[in-house]
């Protein structure tokens, strides 16, 4: 099911592609009224939940835990027509998957999952200028992108999870309320837009560069550090994200087509050429996530590998991910070979990788060590709290201004 995402009016970004040089193919320029799509059935839910306050909040907070058919009373038009929405699962979904959760996923160990797909999930975000400004503000880039890591890993695992995404479950609720959180970055967005930011953050090709860091870009970092998947993985991978991207709200448009690394390198392609090269924003929110995920790990229990040498190590994983150029743009520079550790890492990780697939119980044993990991499911976090909570924790009003 595919919503009807309304452009909002043109905005600065379409100029600033043709002021740099940018020419888009044919199929950039159909797109291209979806620079400025946001999404149209949360967009209203944020301006009911401001309407409505609580009693909006409630219904929306019940109906994505008991469905829709067993709220009390009708919720507000907009907090039912969502609903309604992320209810009707499309027919290609295979109930089975959800159960099972995104084995492909689960099989990669947590330690490089979170350096690998997390961390090139967020810079894949980084490179759009407009989110970039929007998602890490200059001003306090530390404090806030290390919310950010944190709040995208305990979703990324939830989403994950064996019936994380079934009705009412943990990955459900959490990524409907990322949903709803993009809606109120947009409203935010949209009101400062004379303060210099360009376009419309977090709308739908935003929506969709963060969808492919998860799927394309997160999975070439695992490739780099020498964890691969056979075609076969490829394949349920994207069905299962494919899934991921019905409840995030992204167009059906863009993704129906995405079944494996091929697609969604086209649509990768694709959205490069509708998209403003990164600035000073993308280069400082792509330093201060590589800071933070570098300290985070170096300070985690067990950890043998320093700041220092973690930071090097995600470095040489996103040229390697992002591609050489990228990386040059966002200000993410080569790491000396004397220092380089990737072609031990690789080496390890593809002798353990045969050994933890050889047989069906191995890999069974190993996506239930990955779903079972500490802190996946008991963190306090926004996207499993009430929507009037989860904003305050994200850091944004409901009034639709980031706050203080």
């Amino acid at each position: 099911m595919t919503a009807n995402h309304t452009p909002h009016p043109p905005s600065e970004r379409v100029i600033d592609l043709e002021a740099v040089g940018r020419r888009p193919s044919m199929e950039a320029d159909r797109r291209a009224p979806l620079l400025t799509a946001g999404d149209p059935l949360a967009d209203a839910v944020i301006a009911e939940l401001d309407l409505y306050g609580a009693k909006a909040r409630q219904a929306l907070d019940s109906g994505l835990r008991k469905g829709l058919a067993g709220l009390d009373e009708r919720p507000p038009e907009a907090v039912a027509a969502l609903l309604k929405h992320v209810e009707t699962t499309p027919s290609r979904v295979d109930p089975l998957m959800l159960h099972r959760g995104d084995a492909v996923s689960l099989s990669v160990p947590p330690l490089w999952f979170g350096l690998c797909v997390i961390t090139g999930a967020l810079a894949h975000t980084c490179t759009s200028p407009a989110t970039a400004r929007l998602l890490i503000p200059t001003d306090r880039p530390m404090p806030t992108v290390s919310r950010r890591l944190t709040e995208t890993g305990v979703w990324a695992r939830q989403a994950i999870r064996p019936g994380g995404l079934l009705r009412g479950g943990p990955g459900y609720v959490a990524t409907v309320d990322a949903r709803l959180r993009h809606a109120r970055m947009r409203a935010a967005s949209l009101s400062d837009r004379e303060t210099g930011i360009p376009g419309l953050p977090v709308g739908q090709l935003d929506l969709a560069r963060t969808w492919l860091g998860f799927t394309l870009t997160g999975f070439q970092a695992l490739t780099a550090v020498g964890i691969e998947i056979t075609a076969e993985e490829e394949s349920r991978l994207y069905q299962y994200w494919s899934y991921v991207a019905h409840l995030l709200g992204l167009d059906e448009s863009l993704y129906k087509d995405v079944a494996d690394h091929a697609g969604a390198r086209r649509l990768h392609d694709l959205l490069s050429t509708m998209t403003a090269a990164p600035d000073d924003a993308s280069r400082a929110a792509a330093a201060a996530m590589i800071g933070a995920q570098a300290r985070a790990t170096a300070h985690a229990p067990g950890a043998v590998l320093s700041e220092e040498q973690l930071e090097d190590l995600i470095r040489c994983v996103l040229r390697q991910s992002l591609g050489i150029t990228a990386a040059d743009r966002l200000g993410i520079r080569d790491v000396p070979a004397a220092t380089d550790l990737m072609p031990l890492i690789s080496t390890l990780n593809r002798q353990a990788r045969y050994w933890q697939t050889f047989s069906p119980a191995s890999a069974r044993a190993a996506r239930r060590q990955a779903a079972e990991e500490p802190g996946t499911a008991s963190e306090p976090i926004a996207a499993v709290l009430p929507l009037g909570v989860a904003l305050q924790h994200a850091g944004v009003q409901r009034s639709g201004t980031p706050a203080a």
